[in-house]
Formats: structure tokens, sequence, C-alpha cells
């Protein structure tokens, strides 16, 4: 049986039970209720507009600077001053490994500078006599006191000195960056925050043994955040620095427009989607948080936004008040498309020249007559 002829049928079913309940009932029947008038609802009118063809993408919100901080050196986590969740500042001291090795060989080259400083000043004496001596043995050879070895021997002495210097000096030089690199690798010893920000994880405890790029824990910039969102590849050259995107966080429950920042030249072979970069500046973000794009990518159709005020749901039916010609609510059953900003999209039940109510739905009810 056709739709077409079912409908007559039904109809006529209707007619013929109406007609023997009125048989049946008092010939004095009460006066139906006056209907419930409604004053300063707000009206408007909705109208076919231009929409923008777009595509729905999800992302995930990560800091556009963060720091993995990692030993240098093999160690026993011996102090530790800072826990998730913590704000440190740049140059702070997060934490300190107890290296024995390292210590003794920060020690073993001070040391080694000290007695360099002292062969110095030796080799210095030394160089101030050979000096003195060899003065008074030239003015003894000019005068003919003495003969020319002996003269010759004074000076050999007294150059050896001088070089015995250099020598000395060298040295000296050499255990002093020697005692500089111990001191540096003594200092990888203190774990020193590289930013400012928050500590989001940490991968090493108090009394753990750490080896040389072993992370130990992973701080982020809290007033940089991005949202990543996954392009699909089919859509490369649709999307590119400057599109217009509209960002919907579900830990807000706000729709932000914003615009692309940057996109990874790259595409992930195991998902076949680029990364496109969306600066954030929203306050209360964290890492890890889900987030929404809307991206326009084509030509207009046409369609109808009405405001998400204007759309209510009851049970399972989302549905808005028409107004009649005579001014009469009813509830209309809707279906909704994608939001835009404050404003959703109707796929059906609403057509242009419609009038609905946009606010103050609860004060509205089936067959209630406004006041316009």
């Amino acid at each position: 049986m056709s739709r077409h002829t079912l409908r007559p049928m039904l109809l006529s079913a209707v007619i013929s039970a109406m007609t023997m309940l009125t048989g049946c009932s008092d010939s004095k029947q009460p006066s139906a209720a006056a209907p419930v008038l409604l004053k300063g609802i707000p009206v408007a009118t909705v109208t076919s507009t231009s929409l923008p063809v777009t595509i729905e993408v999800t992302g995930t919100v990560r800091a556009r600077t963060s720091a993995l901080v990692s030993a240098r050196i093999p160690g026993t986590v011996s102090v530790l001053h800072v826990r998730e969740g913590d704000r440190v500042r740049k140059g702070q001291l997060l934490a300190r490994l107890d290296s024995q090795e390292n210590t003794a060989q920060a020690t073993a080259a001070g040391a080694a500078m000290d007695e360099a400083r002292q062969g110095v000043a030796e080799a210095q004496t030394r160089r101030k006599l050979a000096d003195a001596t060899f003065t008074r043995f030239k003015a003894l050879y000019d005068e003919q006191a003495l003969t020319r070895q002996e003269f010759e021997t004074r000076q050999t002495e007294r150059e050896l000195a001088h070089q015995g210097v250099e020598r000395a000096e060298a040295r000296l030089r050499q255990a002093q960056e020697t005692g500089r690199a111990a001191s540096t690798i003594a200092d990888y010893t203190k774990i020193i925050a590289p930013i400012s920000g928050i500590i989001t994880t940490k991968q090493a405890d108090l009394g753990a043994t750490v080896f040389p790029g072993q992370p130990l824990m992973t701080i982020e910039d809290s007033n940089t955040y991005q949202l990543e969102l996954a392009i699909p590849e089919s859509y490369a050259g649709k999307v590119t620095p400057g599109t217009k995107v509209q960002i919907t966080l579900d830990a807000f429950q706000k729709s932000i427009p914003a615009t692309i920042a940057e996109l990874v030249p790259t595409a992930d072979p195991g998902s076949r989607t680029f990364t496109a970069k969306v600066n954030l500046a929203v306050k209360g973000l964290s890492s890890g948080m889900f987030g929404r794009g809307s991206i326009a990518i084509g030509s207009s159709v046409q369609g109808i936004l009405v405001p998400k005020l204007a759309v209510f749901e009851r049970g399972a039916l989302t549905a808005v008040w028409a107004v009649d010609k005579d001014n009469i609510a009813r509830m209309r059953l809707v279906l909704l498309g994608k939001p835009t900003g404050d404003q959703v999209e109707i796929l059906s039940g609403l057509s242009s020249g419609d009038r609905i109510v946009t606010a103050e739905l609860a004060k509205v009810s089936d067959n209630a007559k406004l006041e316009l």
C-alpha cells in the first residue's frame, strides 16, 4: 500500500473517531479555554542565507614551548624541590644529583690547578735568579774577567729559566681548562629549570638512580598554547596559514574564532593527515585538552541559520517555537546542522519566511498567543 493511499484512510479514521466522540458526549460542552497571552516575547523571521562549505576536524591542545629536562651525568636524585603542577621560573633549582665520581674529578682538578700555580711561582723565581746572575757575569765578561765559555753558560741558564716559566704557565692554563671542565660537569649535578612554566610530568623520584639522557621532568610554558588539528591530506591544498577556523573546546563549551598560524609540511603516514597549528589565547588551558575546528574550504551554499538560544530539547527531540500568522506559538521539530558561532544551521523543519521565538523559551507553551 502506498504512502498516498494510506494518508486518506488515516484521515477518514480520525474523522470517524471524532464523530463518535462527539455523539457520545453531552450536547452542552464547555467552551475551550482561552489561549495564554504572552507579551514581550522576541520573535524573528528566518531567512535563507549563504553558508560556507566546511569540514569538521579534531585536535589536541599542546604547549607551544616545552622543555624536557634530562640528566647529563649518572647519579642518584638526592634533592627534589618540585612536584607535578608546581610553577617554576627559569634558572630555579629543581633537583640535585649525588655523583661522587664527578665530585672527585672536580676536587682533583682543583688540586692540579693549585700545583700548576705553585710551579709557575717557582719558575718565575728561577728566572729572576738567572736574570740577576746573567747581569753580573755580563759585567765581568765585558771587563774580560770571565771566559767566553762561562759567559755563554750563564746565558744559556737564563734562557732555560725563561722557557721554564713559559712551560709552567702553559701547564697552569691546561690545569685551568681541565678544572673548568670538571667544574662544569660537577654543576651538572644541579638540575636547573631552562624555562619558566609548569611541571607537567615528573619521571624521577627522590632516591632514584638516573643515567645520562634519562628524562627527569617536563616543563611547559603556561602562557603559550596551541591547538593542533589533524587535517585530512585530501584537503592539503585548501587549508593554508591564514585560513579562518572556528574553534570549539569541550572543556569550556564555547566557540572561538581563530586563524591557522602554521602548517606542518609533512603528513602522518599512519593517519594520512597533516597538522595545522592554531594559537590560543584562552586562560585555563592545559596540554591534552580536546578541541574541534570548523574550517571553510569551498564555495557557499544556501541554508538557514537560527540563534542557538532559539533551539530547545524535549526528550530526544529538538524543536523551536514557530509562530503562525495568528501569532500562535507551535512547537516545530527541527534537524540541526553545523554550528557557526552563536548560531546553528537548520537542515529541516523551517523554511525561509517562518517566524520563531528567539529568547525566553521557558515562558512559551504550545498554543500560546503572542502579543507582538
